[in-house]
């Protein structure tokens, strides 16, 4: 059976970086077998500012949204590409996980106790940061904050488990070598991704 391939390009603008690598690691994936669905944050329309937390009143997930986590409970292996902003991914990409990654999909509380069941486990992860912060000075003065995060406290804790994290940066700086050799990489990782099993 196909590796099924979910690649969810989460940069709010068009014709961004982070989409050519999220089209490279699709192709790569394609390329080697798999069935690949892409979402990209810079298509998807939904409330972003509207969000008063859980357990309150909320709107009910637009189309785009469920898009996004049917592709999330449809995949075996997922790869998440966004830009290094403020050391976090930009504000409508979270957004997007403020309103779908939600108790009772991503994961759930037990009743009694801290405790909570990891509703996605059994999925594997890539995930792709880029930033104009040089990765090494990332790593020694800020402690990976990023990658730190995603690993952790979004992917682990819903029981996606991260295969690699990868950052490449800087970008403002990067020659039209440097980003072919990106997007080399970024096919790569899409054709590993299809040849594993989860």
């Amino acid at each position: 059976m196909a590796q099924r391939v979910f690649v969810w390009a989460a940069h709010p603008r068009a014709g961004s970086l982070s989409e050519g690598l999220a089209e490279a690691y699709a192709g790569g994936a394609q390329e080697a077998g798999a069935e690949v669905r892409v979402l990209k944050l810079s298509e998807m329309a939904f409330d972003k500012g509207g969000f008063a937390g859980y357990g309150h009143a909320n709107a009910p997930l637009e189309p785009d949204l469920q898009r996004w986590q049917e592709a999330m409970t449809w995949c075996d292996h997922m790869l998440w590409v966004h830009p290094y902003w403020w050391g976090a991914m930009p504000a409508q990409a979270k957004a997007v996980l403020d309103r779908a990654l939600t108790p009772g999909f991503g994961f759930k509380y037990r009743a009694q106790g801290l405790m909570w069941d990891k509703l996605l486990s059994g999925r594997t992860a890539d995930v792709i940061i880029t930033s104009d912060t040089p990765p090494l000075w990332d790593r020694l003065v800020f402690g990976l904050p990023g990658r730190r995060v995603l690993k952790n406290q979004v992917l682990g804790f819903c029981g996606i488990r991260c295969r690699s994290v990868v950052q490449w940066g800087p970008v403002k700086t990067a020659s039209p070598q440097k980003v072919a050799g990106w997007l080399d990489q970024a096919r790569a990782m899409g054709v590993a991704a299809a040849r594993r099993s989860a």
